[in-house]
């Protein structure tokens, strides 16, 4: 944390760090009420009220009774400005422990917390790259100094300095599917790091770009670790997971903690639907109960583990979420066509990013990731 001359501030970092370790924290959202309702910090300690920064211009009069006097509050904002301005006026209020968070939601939505997953059994690590802004899942797997990416987002400089700092040679870098809610950064990251970048054909067919296919049952060997490639459409046709060690299955966005993932997103949610039953009715009841499923989204606060990470066992997946228990055909048929939430933001322009079709800049590439992610049967 640092302290200017009227008002302290913490990291988007710091921030996320108070959050997965469940500290109690008190945060004003000054952003416009819409903006919030769509999205807002979210943890399983957090009290967080929103009173826009044009009611606060002439003072704090209209929420001072809800601020609490006796903890820090932290106030967030689009940016990082509108923020500091609401933090000095409470300051001056009388209030002692107050902060802006720096960068505001776009910070936020941007982070990249990793965490440690779990040993490998044949040697090695696997890290949960948590980015708890938006709800997006990567990872990295690293055994004797090899790794592999899975689902990497477009904000690299995390990725590369973990890398860098645990001494890991990148060989291979894997997208499960077309993202349409996150640019991937995959193409780029294996690029600046000579790697090689897989990506399952079948989402590939309009992509203006080279890539290495992932075809079912493929292997790739990274130091005594072996990675093996699963076909499971149903979110997009070419959506393929991945089989860790026999430890581990990687899910991309077909199979979340608690809920399945949307089969509409390119537009063909009747076409796609039987694929996504055929994948979580028949394919991964082949697998075994005891892998741990990581995906590549969560949709809320609950299903974060005491250490921050998201993941559940197979078996028991199958036991407790909805999406994996709807017997009727017709039922799941109408559940995920008919009973889904908003498309997420800018979801054709990511998909065309992703595809390498355009090229936004940096700053119009954070416009088009804002908000939540979509990617989940409500």
């Amino acid at each position: 944390m640092s302290t200017g001359t009227a008002v302290k501030t913490i990291s988007a970092k710091e921030l996320a760090s108070k959050v997965i370790n469940h500290e109690d924290l008190f945060i004003l959202d000054a952003r416009n009420t819409d903006d919030f309702d769509d999205w807002k910090i979210e943890g399983k300690n957090v009290e967080i009220i929103n009173a826009p920064y044009f009611e606060l211009l002439e003072g704090i009069d209209p929420i001072k009774d809800k601020l609490p006097k006796d903890k820090e509050i932290y106030v967030i904002c689009a940016k990082g400005g509108s923020s500091e301005f609401v933090a000095e006026q409470i300051a001056e209020a009388g209030f002692t422990n107050v902060y802006s968070i720096e960068g505001g939601m776009k910070a936020w939505s941007e982070h990249l917390e990793p965490i440690k997953i779990g040993d490998l059994k044949n040697g090695g690590v696997i890290y949960q790259f948590v980015r708890i802004g938006k709800g997006c899942l990567s990872y990295l797997i690293d055994s004797n100094g090899e790794g592999a990416m899975i689902d990497t987002n477009r904000m690299l400089e995390p990725y590369e300095t973990f890398i860098k700092e645990h001494k890991i040679k990148l060989t291979f870098v894997l997208d499960t599917h077309l993202h349409a809610d996150h640019i991937s950064g995959g193409r780029k990251l294996a690029e600046k790091m000579d790697a090689a970048y897989y990506l399952p054909p079948k989402d590939a067919i309009e992509v203006t770009f080279e890539y290495q296919s992932i075809h079912d049952g493929d292997e790739y060997k990274i130091g005594n670790t072996t990675i093996k490639a699963v076909y499971s459409p149903g979110h997009t046709i070419g959506s393929t997971s991945f089989v860790i060690d026999d430890q581990y299955l990687l899910t991309g966005d077909i199979l979340f903690i608690d809920s399945i993932g949307r089969p509409d997103l390119a537009g063909k949610a009747e076409d796609w639907v039987g694929d996504l039953r055929n994948t979580l009715y028949k394919r991964y009841k082949e697998l075994a109960d005891d892998l741990l499923v990581l995906p590549a989204h969560y949709m809320g606060i609950n299903e974060m583990n005491d250490n921050g990470s998201i993941s559940e066992k197979l078996g028991v997946l199958y036991q407790q979420n909805h999406g994996l228990n709807i017997t009727d055909e017709n039922q799941f048929r109408k559940t995920v066509t008919e009973n889904l939430p908003p498309q997420p933001n800018s979801y054709q322009e990511i998909r065309q990013t992703n595809m390498g079709k355009i090229a936004p800049d940096d700053e119009q590439q954070r416009e088009m990731e804002i908000g939540p992610n979509r990617c989940a049967v409500r």
